[in-house]
């Protein structure tokens, strides 16, 4: 009777442990299909911002070229009308100009954009006018753990340079999985 027991233990002891294995399992390709299906949403969903001629031609020739949903319509309304003092610079813009620029800005702004990335940035710059696209709150906070000595390396430059780390900025893809700081 005994012998049985044991048995009857023993082949229970392995199925169970045979199961919880094959749960662990498909659990880990559970998480791997769902952390790689999130990532893969928020990098089309990010990518997807129609192009102006103008704004490429007006605004790449200085800096990078920010897309629109990085900011609020209102920020965009403020950098246009400043335009004159852009940053210590007169961007010289005529009306005509600066007209289709500000309509471009503002019809892909963060408002509308819906991105999820561009919906934190509009909640988290309520009631602001962030001129900068490091003054909005939630980028700020995504970047607390760089120390200011980083963006002051020489292959940075200032935290303005965003293409310096994030290797996929131009598509529009600022996902911490494309991210690489340079050392120097």
């Amino acid at each position: 009777m005994e012998f049985r027991i044991n048995k009857t233990l023993t082949i229970a002891l392995t199925l169970s442990v045979g199961l919880l294995a094959g749960s662990f399992a498909g659990a880990d390709d559970d998480y791997r299909e769902v952390r790689e299906g999130s990532r893969h949403s928020r990098s089309q969903a990010a990518a997807k911002t129609p192009e102006s001629a103008l704004y490429k031609q007006e605004c790449s020739s200085c800096h990078h070229l920010y897309q629109s949903w990085l900011l609020p319509a209102r920020s965009w309304q403020a950098i246009i009308d400043d335009s004159d003092k852009h940053f210590g610079d007169d961007l010289a813009l005529d009306d005509a100009t600066r007209k289709e620029l500000l309509n471009y800005l503002k019809a892909n702004s963060s408002e509308k954009t819906s991105t999820k990335w561009a919906q934190k940035i509009t909640s988290s710059s309520e009631g602001m006018t962030p001129k900068r696209i490091m003054d909005v709150p939630w980028i700020k906070k995504e970047h607390r753990e760089v120390g200011a000595n980083v963006f002051k390396r020489a292959g940075i430059g200032s935290a303005s340079n965003c293409v310096a780390c994030h290797t996929k900025a131009v598509e529009g893809n600022y996902d911490e999985d494309f991210i690489k700081i340079p050392r120097k």
